[in-house]
């Protein structure tokens, strides 16, 4: 696997080095048991404790609450490298990651501390929010009190995760008929999780089935507002994606190198006696492997922008109100805006680039290839099982009506889209320092 570039994150963190050394032991020993998982269906529960173990749900917990303190490029640059030695686990930390982002946003406050140390000690949250019966904003779960206990009564689908999770995060409609986020014990009397998630790809993901039957919340405190209407916020969500699929292409281009270099047949017209001397099969080769590298680039430097993005929102938040200023709030704004662009910038080239590569692969091994024994075709279906999350043709449809006529995507609202234009109604530069009339929460 090629070896990332090191750099030093400032403010106390660790560098990349610290974090490839402590992590890539364990990102090895996981991958050498991915063939076996992939051809049992063995779900990586195990492998998942080996994660734990190591601290890296906790990676970007502040280090005074027990993680690693690492910066959002480095986050994900580790999931690039996890996702390389098993897809499925980023994507069945995926939600997990995001609670913890939002317990950083408010690291300043009695509750995000609580939960941020929690985190740090080893919990991971699962997630159960999508419904076949209700709608994003208007879930048919319910959470009700009842005799002074607050109740969940529902059942999820594509519960990413809910079977690594000792929490799970639950999207319901309270007595008042508002959306919530209810954090349970994914162990409470009532909690039933099915493995039933039916796709071709992604299969150890646990994307299954959950139903909450007469399930007693703890209290208050394990009541959250719903997610959404901030910039960066689905950016985080879609850039867990993205990250895997560079991992993806990283160990589906490393495999089929070693099958390459192992190969001793070749077809009639092949321009050399062994696979490895044919130009034509090396051309192939190093243009997956560019494309690896190109995908983790991509990745990292989207992440840079949400990393700015969180940074600036955090120093707003926290300073005293009667001191915020309106260029500071649009700084935020504007930071935020770009975050969530560039996400979908480098979602339809990820895409796109991703699943060429993994088609690619076959072109260098003939029918050789396609033995199960090594399940090469693993790395095309999860690739295109992730890029059927939030469809791709709405991303560029809403980045072109942005480049074109400064309309923002309708993160910044849950109401609606905000309208970013200079002079004369003219859109700003396409994210580059980008205002709106939105508000930064």
């Amino acid at each position: 696997m090629t070896a990332a570039p090191l750099t030093t994150w400032t403010e106390n963190g660790p560098t990349d080095e610290e974090l490839l050394a402590k992590y890539r032991p364990v990102f090895a020993r996981i991958a050498e048991g991915a063939l076996e998982r992939e051809s049992s269906g063995r779900l990586a529960l195990e492998e998942a404790g080996w994660l734990r173990e190591a601290g890296f749900p906790a990676v970007r917990v502040p280090r005074e609450f027990g993680g690693d303190g690492a910066s959002l490029r480095q986050l994900y640059l580790l999931v690039v490298e996890l996702a390389a030695a098993e897809s499925n686990l980023p994507h069945a930390l995926r939600v997990h990651l995001r609670f913890v982002e939002d317990r950083w946003r408010e690291r300043h406050t009695p509750r995000g501390q609580e939960w941020l140390r929690r985190i740090g000690a080893g919990l991971v949250f699962g997630t159960a929010v999508s419904e076949r019966e209700g709608t994003f904003r208007k879930p048919a779960t319910t959470l009700r009190s009842v005799d002074g206990r607050l109740v969940l009564n529902g059942k999820k689908y594509y519960s990413t995760g809910a079977l690594y999770g000792d929490y799970l995060t639950v999207a319901a409609l309270d007595d008042s008929g508002e959306r919530v986020t209810a954090v349970v014990r994914a162990d409470t009397q009532g909690v039933e999780r099915i493995d039933d998630w039916a796709g071709f790809g992604q299969r150890a993901s646990a994307s299954g089935t959950t139903i909450f039957t007469d399930v007693e919340v703890d209290g208050p405190e394990a009541i959250f507002p719903p997610p959404g209407g901030t910039a960066g916020h689905l950016a985080h969500f879609q850039l867990t994606h993205l990250a895997t699929i560079a991992g993806i292409v990283r160990r589906a281009t490393d495999d089929i190198a070693e099958f390459v270099r192992r190969r001793h047949r070749t077809y009639p017209a092949a321009k050399a006696a062994v696979a490895a001397q044919d130009p034509l099969i090396q051309h192939v080769v190093g243009r997956n492997d560019a494309a690896a590298y190109a995908l983790r680039a991509i990745v990292l430097d989207a992440a840079a922008s949400l990393d700015a993005a969180a940074d600036l929102g955090y120093a707003f938040r926290t300073t005293p109100e009667a001191e915020r200023t309106a260029e500071a709030e649009a700084e935020v704004t504007a930071a935020e805006l770009k975050a969530e662009l560039d996400a979908f910038r480098a979602q339809s080239v990820v895409l796109d680039l991703g699943l060429k590569a993994t088609t690619e692969i076959f072109e260098v091994g003939g029918a050789s290839a396609l033995d199960r024994k090594y399940q090469f075709d693993r790395h095309w279906r999860n690739v295109r099982t992730l890029a059927s999350h939030n469809p791709l043709i709405y991303r560029e449809q809403q980045l072109g009506d942005y480049v074109l006529n400064g309309t923002a995507p309708t993160f910044l609202s849950p109401e609606g889209a905000s309208v970013i234009t200079g002079a004369a109604g003219a859109p700003t530069d396409a994210g580059e320092g980008a205002t709106s009339a939105g508000s930064p929460t």
